[in-house]
């Protein structure tokens, strides 16, 4: 039988549980409103500023005025509006992308769909899948849990998913972790965090929707602490833990963190939450995971940002090159706060500092504050979570990466969703602002037949076909050399004002860009996806650098999203720009300068598929010749299937 009380000592408590909580408050909770209201007027300067990469309509290419790139024009395709999914159950959208309009389905055959399946990245046999939960290491297995419907390629009927790997690339998947069988989950097992004890066991936490709906934390643990896979677990059977305080919505309490140690011996979490259209992070301390109090701050607020989901909070050493474990704190050490923001489904992060004391975090730039600044990813990327990982001593990041395609053409091929190839990240020591992240070292293990282009000359308006026999699964290293003349020359103009995404893309000239690699795209360039960079140049004589990632082109397909994705880029003096891009079928991962700044993509071509996919250098600069230096892998597939006898 598993022991019902694994965690320390419980503090004297009847351990009743019901909708009043467990939690208890230091103050009332108007102490905790009247610091809200402080920090939204600190916070005004802030919540004025323009949020980053908004919703844009689509693009026309037109033919004959676009140098390089031109090619057949697309037609501008209406936006598609599936089925709500999510909000009316208390979490955010799920459908695959809810733009508005009405779209016929394009016809995908089978050889299409079937290409789309990625190779190389984490994904169910079959279904739904969306966040990720509780990643660790434990006894040398690596864990990852997830979001997912076992009965249909759609979001509903969530339940736990589990696999195992030995070096997050190969997996093997396990039956379900957890299932909605309790009344304080029933609607759902949503979003949780593993925190690793001082004894080595384990426990987990996470948002349970009610049966009348109500987001609660509940604490689960492992039916044996000594199965290396963690194949069976118990739910705490006083569950829910915490429940929304007073001022809190009934669906506004979710996501509980990992935890960590403060200076007084006691663990910590943070959860989600919103007053108003203020985005929260609410901070508990407890002894036990059973009973907790609730600071009377917040570790951080953000007006005008919303809902916060998925909360993450960890440190970052300023010195070091690896990772830090979840309580390290002092000297050299900076700390992260991350929020998925439920308004426009985009994972944002911020650097600052935390006072263990008090248990808030102030960011050292608030020009750059949650919500309004910096993101992990600048493409469908979303529900990020980290966990430290004491095998190779690294922080490492898993996101969900969604559909960008019809519900209907999910429903077809069955499945939909990925997670994105594990990353490691760090602070950017070079910048101070950024934060870097890397496909983990193991990925590397993947490479097959590899092909070098040294030097290569692209001349203003070009494009420069590469001899690549196979270009679905491609890992790609390459940088890019700048005539130097060329951007002394240059003038300041209005491309100074110049935006990813509300630019024309790969195919809009301008006298400093833009240049990179078209991958996926077939030999006629009929499809096409740039991932490039555009420099531009102020009237100061200030240079700017944008990594972005163009889909207009990306598919004929009409029931498919074409957005334009990206930002700015630091680039420091004496560097080179820099791009690793990660191809996997339907999946590009695109790394610019390092991972300073990261995309991530989902195409659906039509034609550039199986031994039709192609990738060509180009340049579509008017004024600036480029060279090119860059290495391709051939991918092999990473083995991903069920546990043998389980």
């Amino acid at each position: 039988m598993a022991d019902i009380n694994p965690l320390l000592p419980v503090s004297s408590s009847d351990g009743s549980s019901n909708l009043t909580g467990q939690a208890t408050c230091r103050r009332p909770i108007k102490v905790v409103v009247s610091i809200f209201f402080g920090l939204l007027t600190v916070g005004l300067f802030a919540a004025l500023l323009i949020r980053n990469n908004g919703p844009v309509d689509y693009v026309d290419v037109h033919e004959n005025e676009r140098g390089s790139l031109a090619s057949t024009a697309f037609e501008k395709a209406e936006n598609l509006k599936p089925v709500s999914r999510g909000p009316a159950a208390g979490v955010s959208e799920k459908s695959n992308w809810a733009f508005g309009g009405d779209l016929p389905d394009y016809p995908w055959n089978n050889s299409m769909l079937s290409w789309q399946r990625t190779a190389f990245h984490f994904q169910p046999e079959k279904n739904w899948m969306n966040d990720p939960n509780g990643p660790l290491f434990y006894k040398g297995w690596y864990h990852f849990f997830y979001q997912y419907n076992p009965n249909a390629p759609v979001w509903g009927d969530i339940v736990w998913g589990h696999a195992v790997s030995k070096d997050l690339i190969h997996w093997l998947h396990l039956p379900l972790a957890m299932v909605a069988d309790q009344w304080y989950d029933k609607n759902g097992v949503w979003t949780g965090s593993a925190t690793i004890l001082h004894d080595g066991k384990i426990v987990m936490l996470y948002t349970g929707s009610t049966t009348e709906g109500v987001q609660v934390q509940n604490l689960a643990y492992p039916a044996d602490q000594n199965d290396p896979l963690l194949v069976h677990w118990v739910k705490y059977p006083r569950n829910p833990v915490l429940v929304p305080p007073p001022g809190i919505g009934p669906n506004d309490f979710r996501d509980p963190t990992t935890a960590w140690l403060t200076s007084e011996g006691k663990w910590r979490i943070t959860i989600g939450s919103k007053i108003n259209k203020t985005g929260i992070a609410l901070v508990y301390d407890t002894k036990d995971f059973i009973n907790y109090e609730m600071l009377d701050g917040l570790l951080h607020a953000v007006p005008g940002t919303g809902m916060w989901e998925c909360v993450d909070f960890f440190p970052v050493s300023e010195t070091e090159n690896n990772g830090l474990e979840t309580s390290i704190n002092g000297h050299g050490i900076k700390h992260v706060v991350k929020a998925s923001l439920d308004d426009d489904r985009h994972d944002y992060y911020a650097i600052g500092t935390y006072n263990d004391r008090n248990g808030t975090w102030i960011p050292d730039r608030p020009n750059i504050d949650v919500g309004i600044g910096l993101r992990y990813d600048y493409g469908i990327y979303y529900a990020a979570k980290t966990f430290y990982d004491q095998n190779k001593k690294r922080r490492v990041l898993w996101g969900w990466i969604g559909e960008s395609d019809s519900e209907a053409a999910d429903v077809k091929k069955g499945w939909a969703s990925v997670q994105s190839i594990p990353r490691t990240i760090l602070f950017d020591k070079k910048t101070g602002t950024h934060l870097l992240q890397w496909p983990v070292e193991e990925i590397d293990s993947l490479r097959l037949k590899s092909k070098e282009f040294n030097q290569v000359r692209i001349q203003a308006g070009s494009v420069v076909p590469l001899d690549i026999d196979s270009a679905t699964q491609l890992d790609i290293i390459a940088e890019f050399k700048i005539d130097s003349d060329a951007l002394d020359k240059a003038t300041g103009s209005s491309d100074a004002s110049f935006d990813c995404v509300t630019s024309g893309g790969a195919a809009e000239r301008g006298a400093l860009g833009p240049f990179g690699l078209l991958v996926l795209a077939d030999e006629r360039l009929s499809e096409q996806t740039p991932v490039y960079f555009y420099m531009t140049k102020g009237s100061d004589g200030n240079l700017k650098t944008f990594f972005c990632n163009d889909q207009s082109r990306s598919s004929k397909a009409s029931d498919v999203d074409k957005h334009i994705y990206g930002s700015l880029v630091p680039v420091l003096r004496g560097e080179n720009l820099s791009i690793r891009i990660l191809v996997d079928h339907s999946i590009i991962e695109s790394f610019g300068q390092g991972g300073r700044t990261v995309i991530t993509s989902r195409v659906y071509p039509t034609k550039a598929i199986h031994g039709a996919a192609k990738v060509f250098l180009f340049n579509n600069a008017t004024e600036l010749n480029v060279t090119a230096s860059l290495k391709t892998w051939q991918m092999n597939s990473a083995f991903i299937q069920p546990y043998p006898n389980l």
